[in-house]
């Protein structure tokens, strides 16, 4: 199964920060706004740090198998000890908090890219859950 193949663990991470490096310059963001997917501390990040879990991890830690969505994928991989303690939920919460301003944004057919004092604290979640998979 793909979940569970064995894998170079440098190499996947190597490949999954250039990707969101791909994705940012793909999707630039106005100068001081935050863009609730793309920017830094946004949801991409913590798509990404979750998939970097699964794909590194599910072959020891199965309960990452089951495609159960990124809130609940980082609250089990905090809860397997492959976060620090607070981490993955503080991360999820932010996810799940970015994900909802992100669909009144679109149900309104506004920008996703807003003021970025108001979600400071979500965004600095997922700069440690950024961290604390890739750095």
């Amino acid at each position: 199964a793909v979940l569970t193949a064995p894998r170079d663990h440098a190499a996947l991470r190597a490949e999954i920060v250039a990707m969101r490096d791909r994705m940012q310059a793909a999707n630039p963001v106005r100068a001081g706004l935050f863009d609730l997917k793309h920017s830094p501390g946004g949801m991409v990040e913590a798509e990404f740090a979750t998939q970097y879990l699964v794909l590194a991890h599910t072959r020891e830690h199965p309960e990452l198998e089951p495609n159960l969505g990124n809130i609940a994928l980082l609250q089990r991989a905090e809860t397997a000890g492959l976060l620090p303690a607070g981490v993955g939920h503080a991360a999820a919460d932010a996810y799940r908090h970015l994900r909802h301003l992100q669909h009144l944004a679109r149900l309104d057919e506004q920008s996703t890219q807003i003021e970025p004092g108001p979600v400071a604290g979500q965004r600095a979640a997922i700069q440690r859950l950024w961290q604390a998979v890739f750095e």
